[in-house]
C-alpha cells in the first residue's frame, strides 16, 4: 500500500466540491436538532461506500432518507462498540467523585492520602478504558468499512474473522503507519482549528463549515481507499 498517495488522494478528495462541504458544514453546524446529526453520519458513510465502490466523486445529497438511516446504523454501532470502555470510565470518574465528596463531608484527617487514592482510582479506570476504546477501535474502523462494503449491513461490522482477515490483508504495519497519519493530519487540523478560533466569528464559521467537514470526508476517503487495498491483496 502506497501510504503517500493514499494521503494526498485523501486530502484532495473533499476539495473537489466546496459547495457539498458547505451543505455537510450546515449539518454540522445545526446538528444540535439530532436529525442533521444523523443525516451528517450518513453522508460521511455514503462517501466511504463509494470510494469502497471506486467512485471519485463527492457523493450527491440526495435520497435522505437511507442518508439519515446509515446515520442511525454508525451511531448503534459505535455505540456497542464503545459503551463498555464509557462505562469503565464513567465508572472512574463516578467512582473518584463520590468519594471526594464523601470525605470532604466527614471532615477525615485522611483527606490528603484519601484523595490520592480516589484519583488513582480514576486514572486507573481511564488508563483502563482508554485503552480498551483504542483496541476497540482498530476493530471497529475496519468494520465500520466492512459493513459499508456490504451496502450497509450493519452485521457486517461485527464480523471479527472478516475483519481480521482484512486488516492482515491490508498488513499490520501498513494499517498502524496509516493510522499515525490519520492522527497526525488531525493533529495538524486541530492546529489550524486553533489558529482559527482565535478570528470572532469568521473564524468559528470556517471551522464548523469548512474544516470539520473537511477532515470528515478526507478520513472517509483514506478509510475507503485502505480497505480496498486490503480487498486487492485477498
Amino acid at each position: 500500500m502506497d501510504i503517500g498517495y493514499l494521503t494526498s488522494d485523501a486530502m484532495k478528495y473533499p476539495s473537489q466540491d466546496w459547495k457539498k462541504i458547505i451543505i455537510l458544514g450546515i449539518l454540522i453546524l445545526t446538528s444540535f436538532l439530532i436529525v442533521p446529526a444523523f443525516l451528517v453520519m450518513g453522508y460521511v458513510f455514503r462517501a466511504l461506500k463509494w470510494s469502497i465502490a471506486g467512485v471519485d466523486q463527492l457523493p450527491d445529497f440526495d435520497e435522505w432518507g437511507e442518508m439519515f438511516t446509515d446515520g442511525l446504523k454508525i451511531f448503534a454501532v459505535e455505540l456497542v462498540y464503545f459503551i463498555v470502555p464509557f462505562i469503565i470510565i464513567f465508572l472512574g470518574i463516578w467512582a473518584s467523585i463520590g468519594s471526594l465528596v464523601a470525605l470532604g463531608a466527614s471532615g477525615n484527617d485522611l483527606m490528603p492520602a484519601a484523595a490520592f487514592s480516589a484519583f488513582s482510582l480514576m486514572g486507573g479506570l481511564l488508563i483502563i478504558g482508554l485503552a480498551v476504546a483504542v483496541i476497540l477501535g482498530v476493530f471497529f474502523t475496519i468494520g465500520i468499512a466492512n459493513m459499508a462494503y456490504y451496502n450497509s449491513e450493519i452485521g457486517a461490522a461485527f464480523r471479527f474473522r472478516e475483519i481480521l482477515n482484512t486488516i492482515n490483508a491490508i498488513g499490520w504495519v501498513d494499517y498502524i503507519i496509516w493510522y499515525i497519519m490519520m492522527i497526525i493530519l488531525g493533529m495538524i487540523m486541530g492546529a489550524i482549528a486553533g489558529v482559527l478560533g482565535l478570528i470572532p466569528i469568521l473564524g468559528w464559521a470556517l471551522i464548523v463549515l469548512v474544516l470539520y467537514p473537511y477532515i470528515y470526508l478526507l478520513y472517509a476517503r483514506a478509510l475507503g481507499l485502505l480497505f480496498v487495498s486490503g480487498l486487492k491483496i485477498k
